[in-house]
């Protein structure tokens, strides 16, 4: 009998968290010995008995978490207000469902890549190939933010750049990314930023600075990430420093709930 191959656009939410491998490591202080002091002091914040960001000790190196959110997103020139639910599995790929409205009608939305297959979909409109697919990749990786575990990983190597910015290199579902944090004298992450692959003026797809700004921070399982952030195109780019407030913020989200595996 042959088996059945579910193709990745087939894959349900579920589906790719039951799918997580679970990590048998723990975290323990160890680990950030030889990062630059940024980037110690980021992850290290979690060794206080209430931490702000990070990894308490002893907990275990999760490879997926589930999310659940709400907030606001621009489509077009309006706002509209959305809840949603993800499921980030770092060796597989990200799957985010939202439900909106507009002009009163439920919209549902998707943006998934999973195995090397991206898509992108609003209701009956969907948008495939290798720029949604490179898009949603980077996607991924600025949402390590919200999967710490990862960023202890010996593959990540860190550069300093200045007193409170400190930039994880490393490479995730085959494509290589810098991702800048702005850690203050906390340790708490207060900025993210990644330069990721899309076409937010129109045209051809390039790379373009893609972040936001972390107004608050909670901890659930064990990890403290980013709850409350807005989100969007040109962040902190000589491209267009104002572009980023005036016309391309377009995502402001609250996470109400995450789950580790």
């Amino acid at each position: 009998m042959v088996e059945a191959i579910t193709k990745p656009e087939e894959i349900s939410l579920d589906d790719l968290w039951q799918s997580a491998s679970i990590d048998n490591g723990v975290f323990q202080p160890e680990l950030l010995i030889n990062l630059p002091p940024v980037a110690r002091r980021y992850l290290e914040k979690a060794f206080a008995q209430r931490p702000l960001w990070g990894i308490a000790p002893g907990t275990q190196l999760a490879s997926a978490v589930r999310l659940w959110m709400h907030g606001e997103m621009k489509l077009g020139q309006k706002w509209h207000p959305f809840k949603g639910e993800e499921v980030i599995c770092w060796d597989r790929g990200m799957i985010w469902q939202a439900t909106t409205l507009m002009n009163g009608l439920p919209i549902l939305g998707c943006d998934r890549v999973v195995d090397g297959a991206g898509n992108a979909s609003w209701n009956t409109i969907q948008r495939s190939g290798e720029d949604i697919t490179r898009s949603c990749v980077g996607r991924v990786q600025a949402e390590a933010v919200w999967l710490p575990s990862v960023l202890c990983r010996s593959d990540v190597s860190w550069t300093e750049l200045s007193a409170s910015v400190v930039q994880a290199n490393f490479t995730a579902l085959g494509e290589p990314a810098e991702l800048t944090l702005t850690v203050n004298n906390q340790g708490m992450l207060e900025r993210m930023k990644i330069r990721r692959w899309g076409n937010p003026e129109g045209g051809d797809c390039h790379y373009v600075d893609f972040g936001g700004i972390i107004d608050e921070s909670s901890t659930f399982d064990g990890y403290t990430i980013p709850t409350r952030l807005r989100v969007g195109w040109y962040f902190d780019s000589p491209e267009g420093r104002d572009r980023f407030e005036s016309e391309s913020e377009f995502f402001h989200c609250t996470i109400d709930k995450a789950i580790y595996k």
